[in-house]
C-alpha cells in the first residue's frame, strides 16, 4: 500500500481532487482497503462531492490565465491531498509514524509533481500567451486518471515510474527556471571594451 499511496499523492500533483475520487471510487469497489477510519471516503455523498469538484477542478484549468491562477492555490491544495491520499492507504497502527511518512512522502511527492505542472504552464504562458495551456490542462488530467489507475491496478509499476518522474523534474527543473529568468549557470560571460 505504500506504492498505491506515493502513486496516488503523485497524482495530486496533476490534478487535486481527481485521485481523492479515484481512491474512493476504489474503496467503494473494494478495490483499496482503506486505513481505519477513512471508509467514508467510499460512500455515495463523499463520491458525489469529489466528483463535483473533480468536475469543476479540471474545467476550470481550460479556462485562460485562470489556470495560472489556480496553480497558486493548488500548489499547497495538492501537497495538502497528497498527504491526505497517502496516509489513508498506509497500513501503520502508529500515527506519528503513519503522518509523518505520509508528509513527507506523500506530500513532499505532490509537491514536486505539482512544481513541474507549474513550470510546464509557465513556459507555456510565456511562449504561447497563455493559448498552448489547453494541451498542458489536457496532459495533467489525463496524467492524474493515468496515475491513478496504474495507483490502484499496479502500485509497483506506478510507484517506479512516479520515481522516475520526480526525478526529471528535479533534474529538468533548474534548466526551466533558468531559461524562464533569463540566467545561465556555468557559462563564461565574455567582457567587452
Amino acid at each position: 500500500m505504500i506504492c498505491a499511496g506515493l502513486a496516488l499523492a503523485a497524482a495530486c500533483g496533476f490534478r487535486v481532487f481527481v485521485p481523492l475520487l479515484g481512491m474512493g471510487a476504489a474503496v467503494a469497489g473494494g478495490v483499496i482497503e482503506p486505513s481505519s477510519g477513512w471508509e467514508w471516503v467510499g460512500s455515495m455523498p463523499a463520491l458525489i462531492v469529489l466528483g463535483v469538484a473533480t468536475a469543476v477542478e479540471v474545467a476550470a484549468y481550460y479556462v485562460p490565465w485562470v489556470d495560472n491562477l489556480l496553480d497558486t492555490v493548488a500548489t499547497p491544495a495538492a501537497i495538502g491531498a497528497g498527504t491526505i491520499v497517502a496516509g489513508a492507504v498506509l497500513p501503520m497502527d502508529e500515527p506519528w509514524a503513519k503522518w509523518t511518512l505520509a508528509a513527507l512522502g506523500g506530500g513532499g511527492v505532490a509537491g514536486v509533481v505539482q512544481a513541474g505542472t507549474v513550470l510546464a504552464r509557465a513556459v507555456s504562458t510565456g511562449t504561447t500567451g497563455g493559448f498552448g495551456n489547453f494541451t498542458i490542462s489536457t496532459a495533467e488530467w489525463v496524467s492524474a486518471v493515468v496515475a491513478v489507475l496504474l495507483a490502484i491496478l499496479v502500485p509497483i509499476v506506478a510507484a517506479v515510474l512516479i520515481v522516475l518522474l520526480v526525478v526529471f523534474i528535479a533534474r529538468n527543473g533548474r534548466r526551466v527556471i533558468m531559461a524562464l529568468t533569463g540566467r545561465r549557470t556555468g557559462v563564461a560571460t565574455p567582457v567587452t571594451t
